[in-house]
């Protein structure tokens, strides 16, 4: 596990930011840490909210098999560095970025909205009252 990243706790609160922008990309951010968690991913939603994210990690490929929406999929490496963005990847597909250390699952769209390129530093801030400051994802 990242030492950079939060333990799996319910009580925590995450937003990403895009350092470059300092834009919001994400105002919550749910973490899969765990492979169960991993593995159930976003599997029986029914779409997802513009300002939500799951953060899956370590993680270098997805599918959407058995999803009934497209996302946005955005790979990071180890410190938060977009090695590559996948734009509204539809239901039954797969993307694989070797390299990648997570992925970041988004509503189809956003990631063109806020203006996301590769080379950019994504950083998951904890934005639960009176945390001790930001953790990279």
């Amino acid at each position: 596990m990242n030492p950079h990243l939060p333990a799996d706790d319910a009580t925590c609160r995450f937003a990403l930011i895009n350092e470059r922008t300092g834009e919001a990309l994400a105002s919550r951010v749910e973490l899969a840490l765990t492979r169960h968690a991993r593995r159930t991913g976003l599997l029986g939603q029914t779409g997802l909210d513009p300002a939500a994210a799951l953060l899956l990690v370590p993680c270098f490929m997805i599918h959407t098999a058995f999803m009934r929406f497209a996302i946005d999929a955005v790979f990071v490496d180890r410190g938060g560095r977009v090695v590559r963005v996948v734009h509204a990847l539809k239901p039954w597909r797969a993307a694989v970025t070797t390299g990648a250390y997570a992925t970041i699952e988004l509503a189809a769209g956003v990631v063109a909205r806020r203006g996301v390129a590769v080379g950019d530093r994504l950083e998951l801030v904890d934005v639960t009252s009176g945390s001790e400051g930001p953790h990279r994802c």
